[in-house]
């Protein structure tokens, strides 16, 4: 019978750092097995048939490169695990300082209306909606993503908080739907630099992921230009950002009306978050 450190060995055989295989492993084994890692360091044994079930996930994900949240159908993000299928993006690390960043915001100046562009899995929204008593609006141009975010928001109970609208930007926002604060993660990775991601980046959804700009800044545009047609004066704007990006986006900001505008790096001490308010 095939052992789990056998398991792990496909993965990390396949070119994945043994820490991560490791996590990997324990996800599979979680997952699929129904096991926790305290039923194994206590000595419970997976039967034959389980262990199976996990070297064939371990071998699809070894041979494929499909990322593991797609596989297991589930992703952590800020200590909760949301749906994620290939209609959306897997949340990252990164965005944690956005949503952060937004609750702050929220929760210091009682912000009642948020709006989400590009709301992909709803990760972003229904976090807000979590931890704030602010209600959102989360809107993406993918049905699929849509489905996606609604079937999170029902898990996590958020009816009426956080709810889910198909929107190419703002083409079904009412004119009498005014917001406090417009928030998104928007597609800013230049065509350019499609055929450097990594294979576990090509399962994710291409409109998510890609401008047709050669600096990625479209969506950031797009966004910013017409945002003063739905944020209430002093409302406030905040996005992720790509790599190199900052000085750009601050400028369209400015362009635009917005003042106050503030940037966050993240671990890696790259520009990550900006944000600012309508003047």
């Amino acid at each position: 019978m095939t052992t789990i450190p056998e398991i792990v060995k496909i993965l990390t055989d396949a070119g994945i750092e043994q820490n991560e295989a490791n996590i990997e492993i324990k996800l599979l084994i979680e997952h699929f097995a129904g096991y926790s890692l305290t039923d194994i360091l206590l000595g419970k044994k997976l039967t034959a048939e389980k262990l199976k079930i996990v070297e064939e996930k371990a071998r699809l994900r070894a041979e494929t490169r499909n990322p593991i949240q797609y596989i297991i159908g589930l992703a952590d993000f800020m200590g909760e695990k949301f749906i994620v299928n290939p209609s959306v993006l897997i949340p990252r690390d990164e965005t944690e300082l956005l949503v952060r960043q937004a609750v702050e915001i929220i929760n210091q100046n009682k912000i009642e209306e948020v709006l989400e562009v590009g709301t992909g899995s709803g990760c972003i929204a229904c976090m807000i909606a979590k931890l704030t008593n602010s209600h959102v609006i989360g809107v993406d141009i993918s049905t699929d993503a849509i489905h996606t975010a609604f079937s999170n928001m029902e898990n996590f109970k958020l009816f009426n908080r956080a709810v889910f609208r198909k929107s190419d930007i703002y083409s079904k926002i009412r004119e009498d739907e005014k917001f406090d604060m417009i928030i998104s993660n928007p597609p800013y990775i230049p065509p350019a630099l499609k055929k450097d991601i990594q294979k576990e980046v090509s399962f994710e959804p291409e409109i998510a992921l890609y401008t047709s700009d050669d600096k990625g800044l479209e969506f950031y545009e797009k966004i910013i230009t017409n945002a003063h047609l739905h944020l209430n004066k002093g409302g406030y704007i905040l996005f992720e950002l790509g790599l190199g990006q900052s000085g750009f986006v601050a400028q369209i900001m400015k362009d635009n009306g917005f003042s106050n505008i503030k940037v966050l790096k993240d671990l890696a001490n790259i520009d990550r978050v900006i944000y600012g308010n309508l003047s």
